[in-house]
């Protein structure tokens, strides 16, 4: 079983697709660490995020493993766990970069299918993870809010995390990010593959309450055919 829950910047997709793997005790793939690894190599090693060559050279370069369980998704560059140093500000601003780059989008999707396929039944989050990676998943989820709320909410990630950062330097980040960003997922709400599912009002429990619900749902339905 593949689950796939794409959407918008600080719409809390992570931490919901993390609760639900757990609920459904399948391992959590989070694509989104993948970028911000190479982002974080990217910024160590000061490679310019305006020359694609040299960030693809870095990406290229570095031994990148991901421990996907149920709790969530840990990266490991070249043997050092990096997990707890890839929520900054300036390694998401680096991602973004590295994210428009398409040749590295294609050199880490290569790789989250072969992740994929060793896992065998999953949830996974990103941006184009119904769309591109997985188009054959079970069941898409596209999780939004509106763009303040999200902001607000990854300013209480990086402060939770002891990143400095201004409100309105998040809101600007996310904002810039959303212009990018939907363009991955909208074609599935065009066709009707994906349900959307606005969290601007919604607990962190009702989210992963509706997503286990539709889960349970489509699978079962599947079981009767």
């Amino acid at each position: 079983m593949i689950v796939t829950i794409d959407g918008s910047a600080g719409s809390g997709k992570s931490t919901a697709a993390r609760r639900l793997a757990e609920r459904l005790h399948v391992a959590h793939l989070d694509t989104g660490a993948m970028y911000r690894a190479v982002a974080l190599r990217v910024f160590e090693q000061n490679v310019p995020t305006t020359q694609p060559d040299a960030m693809l050279a870095a990406a290229k370069a570095m031994n990148l493993e991901l421990q996907c369980t149920a709790s969530g998704t840990r990266a490991i560059i070249d043997g050092r766990d990096v997990t707890d140093k890839l929520r900054s500000l300036e390694v998401t601003r680096a991602a973004s970069a590295v994210a428009r780059v398409q040749s590295i989008r294609e050199l880490l999707i290569e790789q989250q299918r072969v992740v994929g396929e060793s896992l065998g039944s999953f949830v996974t989050e990103g941006r184009d993870q119904g769309s591109v990676v997985f188009p054959d998943a079970d069941v898409k989820f596209i999780i939004d809010a509106e763009v303040e709320v999200r902001a607000r909410r990854r300013m209480a990630e990086l402060h939770a995390e002891r990143h400095a950062a201004s409100f309105e330097q998040v809101l600007a980040d996310v904002s810039r990010r959303d212009s990018m960003d939907a363009i991955q997922w909208q074609p599935l709400l065009d066709s009707g593959s994906a349900t959307r599912i606005d969290t601007t009002d919604m607990t962190l429990e009702e989210v992963v309450d509706r997503l286990e619900s539709l889960v349970r749902e489509s699978v079962g339905q599947g079981s009767r055919h």
